[in-house]
């Protein structure tokens, strides 16, 4: 996993997260463009708050970034111990939340740095295991690979939806097709 500087008190722990939430939904919505006031705002927070955990916009998206990494290697422990279709489909599902805030911030992160290569690492430790489990298991073609299924996944939530539920039905459509018959 990749590490985040978290305030030492639980509440400036709880106000860094509160922080965190805020701005993942803000800039889900907003793009990168999203106020850092009503991100401040959103977390219950004021502006001083928000610029002592993170003093650059840059900071704060790549805070963002690494939660969301983090969350995904998180997801796939708690997973691993489903049968393979189901620990798969259940780590794709967070995949594609991640997705949503990554494309929201891309711009904005140096994708050349360290901290991009170790997240991507991270992302790569956590979720390609579940696709070898699922291949050798038989439940998943085996003919596809791990960098092939995130384009798929990612290039499947880059479009307008009506709404969460019609993209995740568009989504399931598309995995199911990998399924082994």
């Amino acid at each position: 996993m990749v590490t985040v500087r978290r305030p030492q008190r639980a509440d400036a722990r709880r106000n860094f997260d509160a922080l965190l939430a805020a701005a993942r939904s803000s800039f889900a919505e907003n793009g990168t463009d999203a106020s850092l006031e009503e991100i401040a705002r959103r977390a219950g927070v004021g502006i001083g708050t928000l610029y002592r955990n993170f003093p650059t916009r840059r900071d704060l998206f790549e805070a963002v970034y690494v939660e969301e990494v983090n969350q995904l290697a998180e997801v796939a422990a708690a997973v691993a111990a489903l049968p393979p279709w189901e620990a798969l489909t259940a780590w794709l599902d967070r995949f594609v939340s991640y997705a949503v805030t990554k494309r929201a911030i891309i711009e904005a992160l140096n994708r050349e740095s360290e901290m991009f290569a170790t997240c991507r690492r991270t992302m790569y430790d956590a979720g390609e295991p579940l696709l070898e489990r699922a291949q050798k298991e038989g439940v998943v073609r085996s003919d596809l690979s791990f960098d092939d299924l995130l384009r798929m996944v990612s290039g499947l939530t880059s479009g307008a939806y009506v709404d969460d539920a019609q993209r995740s039905r568009v989504v399931s459509f598309a995995l199911d097709g990998l399924r082994v018959r």
